[in-house]
């Protein structure tokens, strides 16, 4: 049977090419066999686009396709709807693929490698030919003729007296074990600020000393030195920046000054 290819048009607008990004670069499939609701394939969409990925097949969806319900479940991730396929069969879907991982956490009577996820990524990554992780419908997950398909289980650990994940969760978790071994955007960290220059935390220290024995704080005198040795390592040890030190003195200000009325806002 030839899949069916005809895109289900949403609103993103973007290019056919771009939407090739997954099989271009060789990345993972993702299948999800004989899923029962488009709201979970949506949601599925949208774990996979988080990892830019973006070539899924569906086996014998329940419901059809297109669903009406995956397109406001994927938030935004239309151009992964757009381009699903259909396949009859789990064989129909996987022929292309030399490599094929599926994904339970039931325990099976297949003698085959059961692998975790950084294992799989780590396969997938190294491998220059296509793979595909299969992904079972959520209320009773892959059944053993699927699983014999494919050449590894891939199992996320898990509790062993819940081990309920929906659809989207087991997604989002091997799409993201696999993305850590590339090159995907990171946000953009910001420099932390230098340290204070060590004169700015003295000014520090002097000015809370002077206020604190204003208060008569340091009792009993034996223990003065004791206190102002830990008051100073409170405030050395941090690594202050000059902001902050500017923002402690004038906290100390603000508390043993008189009042201010500002007026309302």
């Amino acid at each position: 049977m030839r899949p069916h290819t005809d895109p289900l048009i949403l609103s993103s607008g973007r290019s056919e090419a771009e939407g090739r990004v997954s099989k271009d670069r060789n990345w993972p499939i993702i299948v999800l066999v004989r899923p029962q609701l488009g709201q979970n394939i949506g949601k599925a969409a949208r774990a996979m686009l988080n990892f830019e990925l973006t070539e899924m097949r569906l086996v014998a969806p329940r419901d059809g396709w297109p669903n009406p319900d995956a397109g406001p479940a994927a938030s935004g991730a239309d151009i992964v709807l757009e381009q699903a396929k259909v396949f009859d069969t789990v064989q129909e879907a996987i022929a292309d693929c030399s490599i094929v991982f599926a994904s339970t956490v039931r325990r099976r009577d297949l003698v085959m490698p059961v692998l975790g996820p950084p294992e799989m990524a780590d396969r997938i990554t190294s491998s220059t030919e296509r793979s595909a992780i299969l992904f079972g419908p959520e209320r009773s997950g892959l059944e053993t003729e699927d699983v014999a398909l494919a050449n590894a289980i891939v199992t996320v650990p898990i509790n062993p007296e819940f081990g309920s994940l929906n659809l989207a969760q087991a997604v989002i978790l091997l799409a993201y074990e696999w993305s850590k071994r590339n090159a995907l955007a990171q946000p953009t960290a910001k420099e932390p600020e230098p340290p204070a220059p060590h004169g700015e935390l003295e000014g520090l220290i002097a000015q809370l000393d002077g206020e604190l024995v204003a208060k008569g704080y340091f009792h009993p005198p034996s223990r003065t030195q004791a206190t102002r040795n830990t008051i100073r390592t409170i405030f050395t040890k941090p690594g202050w920046s000059s902001r902050e030190v500017k923002a402690i003195r004038g906290i100390v200000r603000a508390l043993v000054g008189p009042a201010r009325n500002r007026g309302k806002t």
